[in-house]
């Protein structure tokens, strides 16, 4: 048995919450993974997870060994680290969860310079506007905007986006130029950002002179992915609500036109997040500074 192998097997199964998921991570087969997984029981002993045909759960001592085993992997990471900093060639793979827009607006055409800078480094992108679970899905770091909710995470803000109001010409000359948010309740028609984890729409925000307002009305399409909320104002379906950074072109080719630009609402902070308890490899601590470096001006357009 290769002990570390089994012993890493294991950790990934307890992170992911079952077999399958832990397997994909570690790019092995199923079976293997089970088998080093009963190896690593029969050598200690003990049984460190309880297997049903729906779910795996984490015995006592499975929680001990796990939490103490962990430990120890992060000592090698760290030991493996320090070798690779002294070189100064981080290399490994990365997988870096991101919004739609904020990948194809922001981060994608960035990429260059960063693979250029680091040529060793393998870059897995998961671009959704979903919220990810870092552990069980074993991702590195996510971007994301908006208010922070979990206390178990790392969050280094990276930059603030601005917010801007806008419809197609050819909507405004059907429906007129609201002069104040609250004129949007009054017969417009608005395309709204859902939460892709509640389903529910995010209020448009303004403010001016210190005074806060959220108009919320019944939308008419709601979409709960970005490029396609975009996609959605420009097609004319009604005032929508989106980050300037996506909105460039098409503000200065005039096929949207900026609405209630005295209520701008406040800049929207970003935030790269990584979990707590996880080593900080390399790799990841390069990207990030990398990140901190490139990404203010770019989200800020």
């Amino acid at each position: 048995m290769d002990q570390l192998l089994a012993i890493r097997a294991f950790a990934r199964v307890v992170e992911a919450g079952n077999f399958t998921r832990a397997a994909d991570s570690l790019e092995m087969p199923n079976a293997t993974l089970s088998k080093l997984v009963q190896e690593l029981e029969a050598h200690l002993g003990v049984r460190l997870l309880q297997r049903t045909t729906r779910r795996v759960m984490v015995t006592p001592e499975g929680r001990d060994y796990y939490e103490k085993t962990t430990r120890i992997l992060r000592d090698l990471d760290d030991i493996d680290g320090s070798f690779n900093a002294a070189r100064g060639t981080p290399g490994g793979q990365l997988r870096v969860d991101i919004g739609g827009s904020t990948a194809k607006d922001v981060l994608i055409p960035a990429l260059p310079d960063f693979l250029a800078r680091y040529p060793d480094i393998r870059l897995d992108l998961g671009v959704a506007d979903r919220t990810v679970d870092l552990i069980s899905d074993n991702v590195d770091c996510v971007i994301r905007g908006g208010p922070l909710d979990s206390s178990s995470l790392i969050a280094r803000r990276i930059g603030s986006a601005t917010l801007i109001t806008c419809a197609t010409p050819e909507y405004l000359k059907t429906f007129g130029t609201p002069a104040y948010p609250e004129e949007l309740k009054n017969g417009h028609r608005l395309v709204s950002y859902l939460s892709p984890q509640t389903g529910r729409a995010f209020p448009l925000r303004f403010e001016r002179d210190g005074e806060k307002t959220e108009i919320k009305v019944a939308h008419r399409i709601g979409i709960n992915e970005s490029n396609a909320h975009l996609a959605a104002g420009m097609a004319g379906l009604g005032i929508i609500q989106t980050f300037s950074y996506s909105l460039g072109a098409a503000l200065k080719a005039g096929t949207l036109v900026e609405i209630l630009r005295p209520w701008r609402p406040e800049p929207y902070p970003f935030h790269v997040v990584y979990p707590q308890n996880r080593h900080v490899t390399h790799r990841l601590r390069v990207f990030i500074d990398w990140l901190l470096e490139i990404f203010p001006q770019r989200v800020g357009k």
